[in-house]
């Protein structure tokens, strides 16, 4: 297979994405591009560079489609729980009906720091929660007593409103003090 080049890469890779409904991982655009997955993490940055709403996620890049967009509501929710309530907390906000799109945390020196996480359904909880699992990594909350901040996307308020009472009832939510 020869090894496709520059531009002509990038927009092949572009095509890729917006054609997928999924994530798609660095490793397999590699292999479709027949180069290494440094060259594609370079790509996805000029991609990017160029405003393409393209995501990196737990579970690969995602094109981020116009009207995916428009239909959904989103709220940035102030939490604190255990790393070891990690995964009952990303369920309850998937079982709700709400994607977790990313997590934040307020680091000392560094500032803002925000992660993607991109999970809306138990299988992609899981596979978040063995990735974690397997290369041993800390979650970032770790780095601030557990305290974060995640935004929710949901099909509408209300769903937002669901997720946000089952997260108080479990005692995950920050409270006003």
């Amino acid at each position: 297979m020869k090894k496709m080049l520059g531009e002509e890469r990038r927009l092949q890779l572009l095509t890729q994405l917006k054609k997928s409904k999924t994530p798609i991982t660095g490793t397999d655009l590699a292999k479709f591009a027949n180069v290494s997955r440094q060259v594609i993490v370079n790509d996805m940055t000029l991609l990017k560079a160029r405003n393409e709403p393209i995501i990196a996620t737990s579970q690969g890049y995602l094109y981020m489609h116009q009207e995916h967009l428009q239909q959904t509501v989103e709220r940035t929710l102030p939490c604190l729980h255990t790393s070891d309530q990690t995964e009952d907390e990303l369920m309850t906000i998937v079982d709700c009906g709400g994607t977790v799109k990313n997590v934040i945390v307020e680091h000392p020196i560094y500032g803002e720091l925000i992660a993607s996480i991109m999970v809306s359904n138990r299988h992609e909880v899981k596979q978040f929660i063995e990735r974690v699992n397997e290369t041993q990594a800390n979650y970032l909350s770790a780095l601030t007593g557990g305290i974060h901040l995640h935004v929710i996307t949901a099909p509408s308020v209300e769903v937002l409103t669901l997720i946000e009472q089952a997260l108080e009832k479990k005692g995950y939510l920050v409270q006003d003090q």
